[in-house]
């Protein structure tokens, strides 16, 4: 992680990048070759059986991320170029250990056991504009380039092995083999250089969106802690950010002169989203009890928000919603919608859980009556669209999702959804489609073309009684199937040159 210089004044804060001191570029590497790299490593992530796409954890860190690259463009960090080229998507997983990481292209990696310990949004912005700015400054690719002797690609398969060690040892072995694990742990830390500047670009980048610099005070005095106690395996991230004397003493130094006001009281939106991190971290059965148990004991201090009780009744409604006891789950939710009541952002969140409620016991119209199907947000329009579908309300699922797609196209889920309710309404061509564009979502650009070919197939031989076949529908599958190939004779092109 890292935290940087600041100047002390509002106007210093909104200095462009281009008048700071940098480490420059020095990349030899093109963009559109470490955004494909990118890829390759994000497509290993999202087959991985700890990636998460948590509709209501995305929601809340996009709402951090997106006020970053904000931030980042209004700086000059994020150039149009790499705003383009590159993906900027935060991908998520359901691994207890603290830890974030930037990858090629854009894409950062974030697990909720480092979710699950950050007390406050500056916190999380602090470690998202970090890693923002290893991105946005080409730190990878320069270390790749330091790395002459070995290929892109070979480098795209260590990094993979190092990931791979976080989890489990045995697994890393599988890429990496033998000794060659910790060369290459020290071959993809960043260099103490590229640290400050991440650091200091960091810390403009957090504090221009509007974040108290008190979080990167505070994170770094939990990993300094954390460092003292001893590594348990439980931080990766200490190992591949590495905690100096100077860093640590250098975001004092800057946060101290940053005149901020009083700042703001603890966030119990943030509590209930850590809360949720640290139930869905895969914590094992006797930690869901333990969370049961406190929140049923648990007492609010007064009328005042009670952001603790808050935080353990919601951490308690969702355990036992995992343990399927839907009985104190609907006790302990109840508790805790009558302490949000005069919060609409707070409200909102613990009806949602609500409603994952009654979609974990089965009662459809239980859950229907709990959400607001008509919100922007996208938990609601995720369980929204499969309460719709399963209520024989298909046509209104399709509404909400066709303008979400072609908005986000990135959005696999958004797409598998659509898939499912062009079944429900007999569309089989076009559900054939979504479920491809779904692939591509998830760059499994070999998935998506037989799933593309199966519509072709469609096409040539619609099945007897199928109607007639959607002509610009088909139109729209041929050219996606010539654009999948293109990416795919990319990717063999690549592969063979390296």
């Amino acid at each position: 992680m890292g935290l940087g210089p600041q100047a002390a004044s509002a106007q210093a804060r909104a200095t462009p990048a281009a008048q700071l001191p940098s480490l420059g570029d020095g990349s030899s590497m093109t963009t559109s070759a470490e955004r494909r790299l990118g890829e390759r490593i994000a497509r290993e992530i999202y087959r991985d059986p700890d990636y998460i796409d948590d509709p209501v954890l995305v929601e809340y860190v996009q709402s951090i991320w997106q006020r970053l690259l904000n931030a980042a463009r209004q700086r000059g960090e994020l150039t149009e170029e790499l705003d383009q080229r590159f993906a900027w998507e935060v991908l998520m997983g359901a691994d207890r250990t603290i830890n974030a990481f930037a990858l090629p292209g854009g894409y950062l990696g974030l697990h909720l056991g480092l979710l699950g310990v950050v007390t406050s949004p500056d916190e999380l912005a602090s470690v998202l504009g970090h890693e923002l700015s290893h991105v946005t400054q080409r730190h990878i690719s320069r270390m790749m380039e330091s790395q002459s002797k070995a290929m892109p690609w070979m480098i795209g398969a260590m990094i993979l092995g190092v990931l791979a060690a976080s989890k489990s040892p045995d697994a890393a072995n599988a890429m990496v083999v033998g000794g060659q694990a910790a060369a290459v742990q020290n071959q993809l830390n960043f260099s103490r250089d590229m640290e400050r500047e991440a650091d200091r670009i960091g810390y403009g980048v957090m504090t221009q969106a509007g974040f108290d610099p008190i979080g990167f005070v505070s994170m770094f005095e939990k990993l300094q802690q954390a460092s003292r106690i001893g590594d348990n395996g439980s931080l990766p991230y200490l190992r591949t950010h590495p905690l100096t004397t100077e860093r640590i003493a250098d975001m004092q130094s800057r946060q101290a002169l940053d005149a901020r006001p009083v700042h703001a009281p603890p966030s119990a939106l943030h509590a209930m989203m850590a809360a949720r991190a640290r139930v869905l971290g895969n914590p094992g059965v006797d930690m869901l009890r333990a969370w049961v148990a406190e929140a049923k004991v648990v007492h609010p201090t007064g009328p005042a928000v009670d952001v603790r009780s808050i935080a353990v009744l919601y951490a308690g409604a969702l355990s036992a919603l995992h343990q399927r006891d839907f009985a104190m789950a609907r006790n302990l939710v109840g508790r805790l919608q009558a302490l949000t009541t005069t919060d609409p952002a707070l409200a909102r969140i613990s009806r949602l859980l609500a409603a994952e409620i009654e979609w974990g016991a089965g009662d459809v119209p239980a859950t229907a009556a709990l959400l607001d199907l008509q919100a922007p947000g996208r938990p609601e329009l995720v369980l929204g669209s499969q309460v719709r579908t399963r209520m024989g309300q298909a046509p209104d699922a399709i509404a909400r999702l066709q303008p979400w797609v072609a908005l986000h196209p990135r959005d696999g889920t958004a797409w598998q959804l659509l898939a499912t309710a062009y079944t429900a309404q007999g569309q089989t061509l076009r559900a054939i489609r979504a479920e491809a564009e779904a692939q591509v979502a998830r760059l499994d650009y070999a998935g998506a073309m037989d799933r593309f070919r199966a519509a072709q197939d469609y096409v040539r031989k619609p099945p007897p009684g199928s109607g007639p076949v959607d002509d610009i529908e088909a139109s729209i599958i041929d050219t996606r199937t010539r654009q999948i190939q293109a990416l795919l004779k990319e990717q063999a092109l690549d592969k063979a040159n390296n």
